[in-house]
């Protein structure tokens, strides 16, 4: 299983000490954050950062994120569609397969019926976007009580009827747990459709009050992430898993340490094995 850091993990970092501090950590794969690409874009051009990625031997796994894709104005929606053109034009230059994307919020009163239509719909759109430039949209439920999709049970439903090639799943620990989904979910996905796999851990708190700002590292917290694995183990998913902890209290450490923690909490807590430290998989 390789392992990627995704950039909230490190906020404050831009994206060439993100590239520093995951090369030097020993990480395979790097999950670009769109701001920070776009910073780094003010002064530096795509084949600048093509070359950076080279240069320190990692893997551009994903572009982080397109917010709130659904149910959104028509002038809103634009905007969406206009910045997954962007991101995956730059994604197909770069070699990186995903883009993710996220569910908006949830309307008043809407249906069951009516979120997965338009979540079916708007991947679709925006999936033939994606296509012309051979990227992924990896979709992202959110655990949060005020998001349309809460559970991975919903989101593999809804990737399962837009049924296409370049859309897929992600599972991240915290909003798997927070949203209650269940782990009959995992038994019942298609490996091939889980995209990406965001690791973090929570602070023992009630669901209700669980945010963000909750994460910890691997291994640190309550969440069940070594039955999520032995799940994943089931099915047969060992392609990837990604560092993603939004902690304000680690974006104002050492990125460099911080990566490093963050990937020998994970390999702890995952049970995998490396045999140097910072070594190859």
């Amino acid at each position: 299983m390789k392992i990627a850091l995704n950039g909230a993990t490190t906020m404050h970092a831009d994206l060439e000490t993100d590239i520093k501090a995951a090369s030097e950590a020993g990480y395979d794969l790097i999950e670009i954050w769109a701001a920070k690409l776009r910073k780094f874009l003010e002064t530096n051009t795509v084949e600048d950062l093509k070359s950076l990625l080279n240069e320190h031997t990692l893997m551009p796994y994903s572009i982080n994120s397109i917010e709130h894709i659904t149910f959104r104005t028509q002038e809103d929606y634009e905007d969406i569609k206009a910045e997954c053109k962007e991101l995956c034009e730059i994604g197909g230059k770069i070699g990186s397969p995903y883009v993710v994307v996220v569910p908006g919020k949830l309307p008043e009163n809407a249906t069951k019926e009516q979120i997965i239509d338009e979540s079916v719909k708007v991947l679709n759109e925006l999936a033939d976007i994606a296509e012309q430039h051979n990227v992924g949209l990896a979709f992202e439920f959110l655990g949060q009580t005020d998001c349309s999709v809460q559970t991975l049970d919903l989101c593999n439903e809804i990737v399962e009827k837009v049924n296409r090639p370049n859309v897929g799943n992600v599972i991240d620990t915290f909003h798997f747990y927070a949203g209650n989904s269940s782990f009959e979910a995992i038994e019942n996905l298609n490996p091939e459709k889980l995209f990406i796999f965001h690791i973090n851990d929570a602070e023992n708190l009630p669901k209700e009050e669980l945010t963000d700002a909750h994460r910890l590292y691997p291994g640190e917290g309550i969440l069940p992430i070594k039955d999520i694995k032995a799940k994943f183990d089931q099915i047969g998913y060992d392609r990837m898993v990604s560092i993603e902890i939004f902690r304000p209290e680690y974006w104002n450490q050492d990125p460099f340490q911080v990566a490093i923690k963050a990937r020998r909490a994970t390999i702890d807590v995952l049970g995998l094995q490396s045999s140097v430290a910072g070594g190859s998989w």
